[in-house]
Formats: structure tokens, C-alpha cells, sequence
């Protein structure tokens, strides 16, 4: 294993993004404590190496999704008691993030479960996005697919990030999902990064998958033209109703397999622990923060599973001697990150995203 040194200030990232299945398997299958160590120099040469940024999730609308996801408890295909909500007003909104800065979170992130947003419901989404910028928050969505006027026009907004994760490898998509293809998720990442939007994207682990399957995720995230700025890894959070309900539990070693892994592949990158914190181990979290992870969803759901305890949350940070990210830093992040993406831009580019499905030798 060999990481890549870090770019200097002002100039493009010299990060790989032609990685091999073969040599993300190589990562993977490495000996823990070789995998853990080198995760652990590439994130001290990229973040400080005691430090979490925070975010919070909030539903903005729930359930009743087309989309046919075998973990997703708001999808319309199953029968899980979820309540249903029409999308939520602005205010209501306002008050949740307002909350969520007063408990320490930078970033506010908004979930609608849509399959792709509506245009009439944009501007209703955009007046979130402004009043939530304007509390002094970093603001994410994740609305569904977009096309390619919605992501400018999200951007016009002032849209820091937009969600839309990859879930899983090319080539067990097809297990999780059917109503929409791999390429759709690709061409939204597109609009998003066309329209000069921060990429958030990433997956999840315990779905059935195997180790092959999550390098080809990571293989797919990190081989795009520029790294995803925020790389969230959810642990599958089963429940009852939905097709993954009674898949075997992961052995929670691989998600820190995962991601020590993902750090060295996308050294800049924010790598969120996001899903299933709330039945995990304390010490499983502290090797996710050893093998990279700085970022972590707080506050009392994540869309419509349940998080730990923001209070236990701070406890287990103490313990660790973990800090949070203060708004200021997390501008001054954020700042860094797009210059290194826009000197990326000024030296190439296709714009066209990599395919895993056509991986190389």
C-alpha cells in the first residue's frame, strides 16, 4: 500500500482516479493493523487527525417514494408503518436546523423522499435552502434525481452540497434496486457537479453484498473525475417490512475495513459514519475514527431511523479526545476543497463519469 502525497495549496490534487478492482481488493484484503496504519497517515496528512464535523438530517418528506430501494422503510412497495407526511413548510424547517446549530451541527442536510423533484416544489425547497444558509449553516439536499436546470437552479439558491449515493457496486445494483439504473445515479451526479454543486455520495454495507461488491463501490466513487468533497458509509439499519429485514448482520470489522479503505483512495474527502451508529459498538466507532471517518450525523433521526444520543455522542467524543468542527473551520475546509477542484477543472477534463462496469484489467 502507498498513499499519495497531499497536493500543495493552489494547485490540482495529484489523487489517483484510475484505481483497478484488483488493487482496491488488494486494499481490502490487506492485514487490519497495515490497512488501519496506512489509513491513518494518509488522513493526518489530509485532516486533523482528532476532529469530526457534524450534521444533521432532517426529513422534509416522508415516505411513499416510487423507487423501489430493499432497504429504503419509506419506499411505497412495502409495508412498514411509516407514517407518511407531505412535504414539510419552511418554518418548520427553520426551527429544525435552528435546533440543530444550537447542538453544535455546521451542516444541515434536507431528504425528501421523491423520486426525482417536481418543479413546481422547487421553490419551496429553494426558500429551505436560503433560510438555512442564512442561520449560518452549510446546507445539503437529497431530493432524488435531478436534471440538469434543477441542479443550477439549486446552485442559484446557494445549495453547498446535494446526496445522492451510489449504494453499492455496478454489479449488484440490480439486488437493491430496479426502478432506477446505476447511469441515473451517475447523470445526477453530473448536473450536480456541472452546476457547481459540492458531490455528497456514497453507499451502504451489510446489504447482502460481498467484499468484491464494496470495493466495486469504492472503486466507482473514487475513480469519478473529482473525489466526492463528502463520502457518507451507512451500515445497514434493517427494518421490519422491507427485503433486507432479515439479511445476515456484517461483521462490523469490514465496515471499518471499508472505510480505512475509502480514506486512502479519496485522501481529501469527508467521510461521513452515518447510518447504524445507534447500535454500534464504542469501540467499533473509535476505529472507524482511527481508519478515517470525520464527519458523523447527529440529532435524533437519520431521515426515519433512529440516531444515538447527541449527548452520548459528545461523551464518546470526550472520551476519544475528539473535537468538533466550528463552523468557521468547516467554511475554511470547504474553501480549501474547492480550490483544489476548481485547479482539477482548469487542467483537463472529458466530464465524462468512469464506469466501473468497463474497469480495466
Amino acid at each position: 500500500m502507498h498513499a499519495n502525497p497531499a497536493a500543495m495549496p493552489g494547485q490540482a490534487s495529484p489523487h489517483r482516479h484510475d484505481w483497478s478492482r484488483q488493487e482496491v481488493e488488494r486494499l481490502l484484503n490487506a492485514p487490519l493493523n497495515d490497512l488501519l496504519f496506512e489509513a491513518q497517515t494518509v488522513h493526518r496528512r489530509h485532516h486533523q487527525p482528532n476532529q469530526v464535523q457534524l450534521s444533521t438530517l432532517l426529513s422534509i418528506k416522508t415516505g411513499a417514494c416510487p423507487e423501489d430501494c430493499a432497504y429504503c422503510p419509506q419506499s411505497g412497495h412495502y409495508n412498514t408503518a411509516l407514517e407518511r407526511e407531505k412535504l414539510l413548510e419552511v418554518e418548520r424547517v427553520l426551527e429544525a436546523a435552528r435546533t440543530a446549530r444550537d447542538k453544535g451541527a455546521t451542516r444541515f442536510c434536507m431528504g425528501a423522499a421523491w423520486r426525482s423533484p417536481q418543479d413546481r416544489d422547487l421553490p419551496h425547497v429553494i426558500e429551505m435552502v436560503k433560510g438555512v444558509k442564512a442561520l449560518g449553516l452549510e446546507t445539503c439536499m437529497t431530493l432524488g434525481m435531478l436534471t440538469e436546470s434543477q441542479a443550477h437552479r439549486l446552485a442559484d439558491a446557494g445549495l453547498d452540497y446535494y446526496n445522492h449515493n451510489l449504494d453499492t457496486s455496478p454489479e449488484y445494483y440490480g439486488e437493491i434496486i430496479t426502478t432506477r439504473t446505476y447511469q441515473d445515479r451517475l447523470e445526477t451526479l453530473g448536473h450536480v457537479r456541472d452546476a457547481g454543486i459540492n458531490v455528497c455520495a456514497g453507499g451502504i454495507v451489510g446489504m447482502g453484498e460481498s467484499r468484491q461488491d464494496r470495493a466495486g463501490l469504492l472503486q466507482q466513487l473514487a475513480n469519478l473525475p473529482e473525489h466526492p468533497e463528502s463520502v457518507p458509509i451507512n451500515l445497514l439499519v434493517k427494518v421490519a417490512g422491507t427485503p433486507l429485514d432479515q439479511v445476515e448482520a456484517l461483521d462490523p470489522l469490514e465496515l471499518v475495513r471499508t472505510i480505512a479503505t475509502a480514506r486512502i483512495l479519496m485522501p481529501d474527502s469527508q467521510l461521513r459514519l452515518s447510518a447504524g451508529r445507534e447500535g454500534m459498538e464504542d469501540g467499533i466507532q473509535a476505529l472507524c475514527f482511527f481508519a478515517g471517518a470525520n464527519s458523523v450525523f447527529v440529532g435524533e433521526k437519520l431521515l426515519t431511523t433512529p440516531l444515538p444520543e447527541t449527548s452520548d455522542d459528545m461523551q464518546l467524543f470526550k472520551r476519544l479526545g475528539i473535537q468538533t468542527e466550528t463552523h468557521e473551520e468547516t467554511v475554511e475546509a470547504s474553501a480549501r476543497t474547492a480550490a483544489l477542484v476548481e485547479a482539477a477543472r482548469q487542467e483537463q477534463r472529458s466530464g465524462q463519469y468512469y464506469d466501473a462496469t468497463q474497469a480495466r484489467a
